[in-house]
């Protein structure tokens, strides 16, 4: 008997082609019945400007080859329910299935965002609920639901902005970014009409606040800081950041994407923050991997509220709510309708579930990554040794003495059976490792993550070569990423290889 069993993979389950590559003339999912009224014209019936011949080379199969394709491949996909998602930044938490059963109600999932106020008023008094909710939650004075995720909500936040200081006779040209914000706030200010200026942490992944009140002049229309900072750490000196800024005449701008580290503990308006988005689809659960769904929200002081999108809700004498379109001081509308309520729905659903306890989720996400980290360091460098909140960063500096580096390591933690953590992010961090447990996630599975990193670490450092080729177990070895980012193939044809 041969000392090595080679897996058994001739099945397709094993080796599934493309469904072009099934395709044979003639096959059919079904076939109709024969007409029994007389057969017309499809020129004459449809008009020769709505009719197709049919699209060229669209594969013929069978039903049941339709179905186990497509199946089949359902089961390569990685998901929330196998396992944890320690993607850093992301806030991949666990999706509570009631939320989705909230979101399809009849009369919520069903209803028309165009149809008269009168019939609409259960759907605005959820929306109504949820303004009510973030508010408390962020400390603010005022939002928009309209926003479809966060870059949009950071476009609306210094658009209120520049509408404000414009209102002062006092437009303002720059906008200083810290260099461990999320990457699209530089290019939000440029979209905003803003002058760029980076802002480098200090030596423990801080704003130097001193610097900062050298940076702040006549000219400096707002600050957008990430907090807790893409470092997963908390901004220790944010009440003076702010007083730095208001003292000049210049607001604080701050992204919400990291609010699972804060709510239900710490209020944003409390600490002088201005204006700021939520991504309700990662504080408040709704899975956005693939590209959305998302929602955006914006909360504000008072200052910026003349200045919200519309249409506005508001509430009429006698409890009757509306959505207002005369606001002559508005930034105009920044998206369809009333933002994508379906994400609303099942953020309100989240946040009713928890209650008070929201703050519990909160601590549990905090406590997850402080326990990752205690286990991992030394075993992964740390370059900034401040207080973790919801996620930690490490570096690939152990090992790339070995010539192993972070995206070796995530290939080879698929081999393990996790998905990746976020490799090469935040930037200032050379070859990070950043992760992410959230709240979701028990003792049980971050210890499994954390025995499969050590293993790797390990491995790293007795036998390289088994990272640096990983993963070794998936159905597709490892692609040529650069190559797949410069020249993709987004068509399949005949023949290619």
């Amino acid at each position: 008997m041969s000392d090595k069993i080679t897996k058994a993979s001739r099945h397709v389950s094993q080796n599934e082609g493309l469904i072009f590559e099934k395709s044979s003339p003639g096959k059919r999912a079904f076939d109709l019945p024969p007409l029994d009224v007389p057969a017309a014209d499809p020129a004459e019936a449809l008009g020769a400007n709505h009719r197709s011949e049919g699209v060229a080379g669209f594969p013929e199969v069978s039903e049941i080859e339709a179905l186990r394709h497509f199946t089949r491949l359902s089961t390569w996909n990685y998901a929330i329910d196998l396992g944890m998602y320690p993607l850093g930044s992301c806030t991949m938490k666990y999706n509570p299935r009631v939320n989705e059963f909230v979101a399809r109600l009849d009369g919520i999932a069903t209803e028309h965002p165009l149809q008269p106020e009168v019939l609409s008023q259960g759907c605005l008094k959820i929306m109504r609920l949820l303004e009510k909710c973030l508010l408390a939650i962020t400390g603010m004075d005022a939002l928009t639901l309209q926003p479809a995720a966060g870059a949009q909500g950071e476009l609306t936040g210094l658009l209120l902005i520049r509408a404000y200081l414009e209102s002062q006779g006092d437009a303002r040209k720059k906008v200083l970014i810290p260099d461990s914000a999320h990457g699209t706030n530089p290019a939000t200010a440029v979209i905003a009409g803003y002058q760029v200026e980076n802002i480098k942490s200090d030596s423990h992944g801080q704003i130097d606040a001193e610097k900062l009140r050298e940076l702040v002049t006549e000219d400096v229309a707002a600050l957008m800081i990430t907090n807790p900072s893409t470092l997963g750490i908390f901004e220790q000196r944010i009440s003076d950041i702010a007083a730095i800024l208001h003292a000049k005449g210049a607001l604080l701008y701050m992204d919400g994407a990291n609010m699972n580290a804060l709510a239900g503990v710490a209020r944003p308006g409390d600490f002088g923050v201005d204006v700021m988005h939520l991504n309700l689809h990662k504080t408040f659960s709704t899975p956005h991997g693939g590209g959305g769904p998302g929602a955006g929200p914006v909360t504000m002081k008072k200052i910026l509220e003349p200045f919200r999108p519309v249409p506005v809700l508001v509430e009429k004498a006698g409890g009757e709510l509306t959505l207002e379109q005369d606001r002559p001081h508005s930034i105009g509308r920044v998206k369809a309708f009333s933002g994508n309520f379906g994400v609303l729905v099942r953020a309100l659903a989240y946040i009713l579930a928890y209650g008070p306890g929201i703050r519990q989720a909160t601590e549990d996400a905090v406590l997850n990554a402080n326990y990752i980290r205690k286990h991992l360091e030394g075993v992964f460098a740390l370059p900034y040794s401040l207080p973790s909140m919801h996620e930690v960063v490490f570096s690939d500096a152990i090992q790339k003495q070995n010539g192993v580096n972070t995206m070796d390591i995530a290939k080879r933690l698929i081999d393990y059976g996790f998905h990746p953590y976020t490799t090469a992010f935040p930037l200032i961090v050379p070859g990070a490792l950043m992760i992410e447990p959230t709240e979701s996630e028990s003792k049980e599975e971050c210890d499994l993550f954390i025995e499969a990193m050590r293993a790797i670490a390990a491995e790293a450092a007795s036998d390289p070569d088994i990272v640096k080729h990983a993963p070794h177990t998936t159905r597709i070895g490892r692609l040529d990423e650069v190559t797949a980012a410069r020249k993709p193939i987004l068509r399949w044809s005949q023949g290619r290889k």
